[in-house]
This record gives C-alpha cells, sequence and structure tokens, in this order.
C-alpha cells in the first residue's frame, strides 16, 4: 500500500480552495491539544552535540515513571509513534493482522507494507485505545492474538484506563508524545515492551533516533505532574463546551477530550460551511455524516462559536 493517505491536516489545501492565509485558519482536523507544553529555553549542547546517554536515560526514566512501566518493561523513544508503527510489523513473521475499524490507517498500511494480510482471526491485532476517531476503548479480553500493538496515542487525558499494565510478551504499548502536549513538530513516541522486541526496535531505529531538544523537552514534560493534571481538567472542559455548541447541529457519536466526534446531517457540507469562515475540520471517506473536531484554542472559541 502506498501514496496519499487520509488524514486530519491539509490546511494549505483548504486555503487554495477556500482563501485566506495559512496563520488565518483555525486547523481543528486534528487531536493535538492546541494549548501546548511551553517549550522555554535550551542547553546549547542539545543543538549542537549528539545525543548523549544520560539524556537518553532521564528521558526513559520519566516516561517510566510517567506511565508507571512495569519492572521487566523496557521503553524505546523514537522519532515520533509513526516511525515505531512502520517498524512494529517486522517484529513477527508476516501472516494476518486484525486491525478492528474504521481506525487510524497508518497501522493498516504498515502492516501490508511488510506483507500482512488484513482480516479477522490472525496471528497479530492493533487496538488504537482509545480508538480514532470514535473513542472506543478496549479492555484487556481483547487482546486475543499471539502478538498484539495497542496504540495508546490519546490515552494520555485518561491515564487510569491504560493497558500499560497489560504489556509483556507478544503486546508492545504505544505512546504519542505530540497530542496531549501540543506538539506533534517535535516528533517523539515511545514503544514499551519486552526487552527481546525493544532491542529490534532499537536496531530498526538506528543510533541517535531522537534529537537532543526531544530529549530535553520530553524529559521536562513526563516530569511535571502539574502541568499533566491541570491540563487534562482543561481538556474535559473544553470538550464538554464543544458538546454543547455542537448539540443544535449534531448528534455525539464518540471521541475523546483531545477530539469530539459528532453526526450531521452532511459532513461534506458542513465542512464547506465551516471552510467558507477559515476553520478545518475533519470528514472521512467511509461516512457521509461522520465530522471530528479538535478543540480550538483559547483565544478562537468566539470566532467558533460566531459560525455555530
Amino acid at each position: 500500500m502506498s501514496g496519499a493517505r487520509d488524514h486530519g491536516g491539509g490546511v494549505d489545501a483548504a486555503v487554495a480552495r477556500w482563501g485566506g492565509t495559512r496563520d488565518g485558519w483555525i486547523d481543528l482536523s486534528t487531536g493535538i491539544n492546541p494549548v501546548p507544553y511551553p517549550v522555554g529555553a535550551f542547553p546549547d549542547m542539545a543543538w549542537t552535540a549528539l545525543p548523549d546517554a544520560g539524556a537518553q536515560a532521564r528521558l526513559i526514566a520519566a516516561a517510566r515513571a510517567f506511565w508507571s512501566v512495569p519492572e521487566g518493561l523496557e521503553i524505546v523513544a523514537a522519532p515520533g509513534a509513526s516511525a515505531l508503527i512502520a517498524a512494529l510489523p517486522g517484529l513477527r513473521q508476516a501472516g494476518r493482522v486484525e486491525i478492528p475499524g474504521p481506525t487510524y490507517n497508518e497501522h493498516e498500511a504498515a502492516f501490508r507494507n511488510a506483507g500482512w494480510e488484513i482480516g479477522r482471526g490472525g496471528s497479530a491485532k492493533v487496538v488504537v485505545h482509545p480508538n480514532n476517531p470514535d473513542g472506543r476503548w478496549y479492555g484487556s479480553g481483547d487482546l486475543t492474538a499471539e502478538f498484539c500493538v495497542i496504540d495508546e496515542s490519546f490515552c494520555d487525558v485518561a491515564p487510569e484506563r491504560s493497558l500499560v499494565a497489560q504489556a509483556g510478551p507478544g503486546r508492545v504499548v504505544l505512546k504519542s508524545f505530540g497530542k496531549f502536549w501540543g506538539l506533534a513538530g517535535m516528533r517523539l513516541g515511545f514503544a514499551i515492551g519486552v526487552p527481546q522486541d525493544m532491542a529490534r526496535l532499537r536496531e530498526r531505529l538506528g543510533p541517535w533516533a531522537v534529537s537532543g531538544p526531544a530529549l530535553e523537552l520530553g524529559a521536562r514534560a513526563l516530569e511535571d505532574r502539574g502541568w499533566a493534571e491541570a491540563t487534562r481538567a482543561r481538556l474535559a472542559r473544553d470538550a464538554a463546551r464543544l458538546d454543547g455548541l455542537m448539540t443544535p447541529h449534531g448528534a455525539l457519536v464518540g471521541g475523546t477530550d483531545l477530539f469530539r466526534l459528532y453526526k450531521v446531517a452532511d459532513a461534506a457540507a458542513f465542512q464547506a460551511r465551516l471552510a467558507e469562515a477559515h476553520i478545518w475540520s475533519r470528514i472521512f471517506p467511509y461516512s457521509a455524516t461522520w465530522l471530528r473536531l479538535g478543540l480550538p484554542a483559547p483565544e478562537h472559541w468566539a470566532r467558533l462559536e460566531a459560525v455555530l
């Protein structure tokens, strides 16, 4: 499977069709926290030297503590969860993989590219927990294959629902830094699993996979529990506020505190209506009625309210 795949973003194409400038648009097509973790200053060494073992160790220790990773499991940091998604199918001999959908389509693309067949009852299974775009949660009873990938890219809004405790032989948990901390451009992601699988992932990623600035900022953010707690509370309030705005227009299908999924009469028409006001949203090729909205930044609520 190759070529372009359906994702959020694509504001440049929207600008070309509906006008305006890129910085004049409100992008609600992704599930990225619109109030990112403060970047702050970096030591010069973060930019000028190859990433060192001490910075790597600090980041991994912070990740282990933040996600309560069980003893005996290891963590691999990568330049984004997408790099790990591409590498994971190669950890096992190709066969059949079950990917309950609709869901994030990069998993299917990665397994197909590695020679796997997509179908039910295979030797591998991928669950996106919570699912993108409908927010479905899974449980340990859903981890039925010999090799399970548990994608928790959006799970940091509800850490009590995490399946990290279920990681172990044949199970790998993925974590994304860009969504909850709002810094997708930093390109940082994590895999959690048994040492043998993590060693193979490290080999595939090669040396210095994560940049010095990403090591520094990732560690800072994971160590900052107060920011995480305050952010969860704000996201929950904002998700409820968005649901209230959308109540006259459609029914809530699901989502998370980082994005909401609504059923409207005509998703393409609703997207076009928002786009005329230079607000970008997400629709899906497999549904004529599903519209997904991320949360606006504080300064953008008034504009969204005026349109809705």
